[in-house]
């Protein structure tokens, strides 16, 4: 199933339809880069805002994101097996060994294309099609959360059809609180409301990214994130914690902060922490990803107040991998390269499906 020249053939999925199509461009960009060409050889792939995908390439560093051309298809049941289609001519684009999708947000990181692997029956890099939808959706993580016995922020979800009022919101969790759509990330969507005049245009931004959104109470605290990565054999490799530090004119680690404004936030890895709090911010990370049922890879993010309890946030099974992004400092920071991760992810993708 490897390609003629004995290395691995990995397709690695870019773009994508939701919100986070740029982000998920840089994150590949730098997937591609790491890849090292006596291992692997990549067939980038472009999915178009519209959802098709075609045959890109990685030249000086630089993806391309081709408007046409030839379209890929995976084949169901094809292990890996691949058609391309170019002016309405099919022909045979040879097979890949392994999918790594690096679309972050809905049709990418909810499972979808995790699903299609699966009728592929191609192995996938990453999280499977449980885990991906779990955390995606920011009301299911925290239900199961819950009930698995962590602690979570208090939240209220908020459906387009009946949407609770400003003044039931504020009894239910104070001022200032958040408004963020339930199944994007990289803070698409997201707006902190400290008054009822900033309410109805918080809705409208984020009914603008999905019909289901979560009202969550503000935590006054740091944040600290924790990279998650599984070996073949199902152990956690838990990193340790960094932490986000936004600049004031962001006021929160907004998507502008985290990739438009070179100053918008400072990363601190590892993040300066009692020795005991680390540990327990460590082993709770490894617990919030069992509840969901991740499996591969996530980044687990939390909340650290004044008083040094922490309250999981949410849960990242698509991290983001550009040059800036936390999950590859945190694990550059645990010993484990950017190479490296992907060399352990690839691995993990292979023995899952048995190979």
């Amino acid at each position: 199933m490897t390609s003629s020249r004995g290395k691995l053939r990995i397709a690695v999925l870019f773009g994508g339809r939701s919100a986070e199509h740029d982000v998920s461009i840089m994150s590949a960009t730098n997937v591609m880069g790491a890849l090292e060409p006596s291992k692997y050889e990549a067939v980038p792939i472009f999915v178009t805002r519209e959802g098709e995908w075609l045959l890109s390439r990685f030249e000086n560093g630089t993806l391309a994101k081709p408007a046409s051309g030839t379209e890929i298809a995976l084949v169901p049941g094809g292990r890996g097996r691949m058609i391309a289609i170019d002016g309405g001519r099919m022909s045979d684009a040879g097979k890949i060994d392994i999918l790594f999708p690096v679309l972050h947000g809905i049709f990418g990181e909810d499972g979808s294309v995790q699903g299609l692997a699966e009728v592929a029956r191609v192995p996938l890099v990453g999280c499977g099609i449980l885990g991906s939808a779990t955390a995606l959706d920011k009301d299911i993580a925290k239900q199961l959360l819950r009930a698995a016995g962590l602690p979570v922020a208090r939240a209220v979800t908020v459906h387009a059809e009946q949407a609770p009022s400003f003044d039931t919101l504020e009894s239910a969790l104070g001022l200032p609180l958040f408004i963020k759509p339930a199944r994007q990330g990289s803070s698409v969507g997201v707006r902190k409301v400290s008054g009822s005049q900033e309410f109805a245009p918080a809705l409208a931004e984020a009914f603008r990214h999905d019909r289901k959104l979560l009202a969550e109470e503000f935590i006054r605290g740091r944040e600290i994130e924790c990279s998650v990565l599984e070996d073949t054999r199902g152990g956690l490799f838990v990193s340790r914690p960094g932490e986000i530090i936004p600049a004031e004119s962001h006021g929160f680690y907004s998507y502008d902060a985290k990739y438009i404004d070179e100053d918008g936030a400072a990363l601190k890895v590892p993040a300066e922490l009692p020795a005991e709090v680390e540990a327990k911010i460590r082993e709770t990370a490894a617990l919030a990803f069992r509840a969901l049922s991740c499996d591969g890879m996530a980044r687990v993010d939390f909340f650290l107040t004044e008083d040094m309890s922490f309250l999981v946030n949410e849960v990242n099974t698509i991290p983001g991998f550009t040059n800036i992004s936390m999950y590859a400092k945190a694990m550059a920071a645990s010993g484990v390269s950017y190479p490296e991760v992907i060399d352990r992810l690839v691995e993990h993708g292979l023995a899952r499906a048995g190979l």
